[in-house]
């Protein structure tokens, strides 16, 4: 059984769309916008732990060689900015430094939960994760995850993203502004129409029980676990990254 990975090539709009369930995922190495084909698991295969699959479906997203220094285009396409140094990762780990721009969008069957102290917010194994050079995932969790009741209309302006188009923003069991979906994203990205995006800074998120760390800086709101490293942007001096 075959699975597309959908993407416009050419555009600038849109990474490919993985299946983190799919343990035999994969792209060809080195291209991030390439419109390749996600080979599904066949019966009979042996299953990888399920702690693995984002790891190994990512690692497939955006194989190839690393960005390289100073401006020198690697197999990926992409240029490491002056300075940086990415972490080596280790076993079970992602450098955000091998994800693709434009970005990657990968479902993900982790255990992903959101609260707000004893307030159980969402809580899935259907999330997506958006996966952008230099960035920490952005998850982006069912409509049907979420409790009934904690969202409410945010007051204020949306955003415009360049990737995914016009974003709202909802206020969280009282929380401002600390959710935000795309109710008519771009065509790359029309499977997390109406998913909702959590701030890790303002709310208790977790992937498989493991509390998340905010993506420094405040206006980004990448969810940095110990399987992903970087370093990430939003650190002083990563504008630019």
């Amino acid at each position: 059984m075959l699975g597309v990975a959908r993407c416009l090539a050419g555009t600038g709009v849109v990474g490919p769309v993985v299946d983190d369930r799919d343990r035999r995922a994969g792209l060809r190495e080195g291209s991030a916008v390439s419109c390749e084909t996600v080979h599904r698991q066949q019966p009979g295969e042996g299953e990888r732990p399920q702690q693995q699959a984002d790891q190994v479906a990512a690692s497939h997203v955006v194989q190839g060689r690393r960005p390289t220094q100073c401006g020198a285009v690697g197999q990926t396409g992409g240029m490491l900015p002056r300075g940086v140094r990415p972490i080596e990762p280790g076993p079970g780990q992602e450098s955000v430094w091998d994800y693709p721009r434009p970005p990657a969008l990968v479902l993900s069957d982790r255990r992903v939960e959101v609260r707000h102290g004893d307030v159980l917010v969402a809580s899935t194994r259907a999330a997506y994760r958006v996966l952008e050079t230099s960035h920490p995932p952005t998850w982006y969790l069912p409509p049907d995850s979420v409790a009934g009741g904690v969202l409410t209309p945010a007051g204020g302006r949306g955003s415009w993203c360049e990737w995914k188009g016009q974003a709202r923003y909802f206020d969280v069991d009282g929380v401002e502004r600390a959710a935000w979906a795309y109710d008519d994203p771009t065509p790359g990205f029309r499977d997390i129409a109406g998913y909702l995006a959590f701030h890790p800074a303002l709310l208790d998120c977790s992937v498989d029980g493991q509390p998340v760390t905010p993506q420094e800086g405040g206006f980004y709101a990448g969810w940095v676990t110990d399987d992903v490293v970087g370093p990430f942007k939003g650190v002083p001096g990563s504008m630019g990254w």
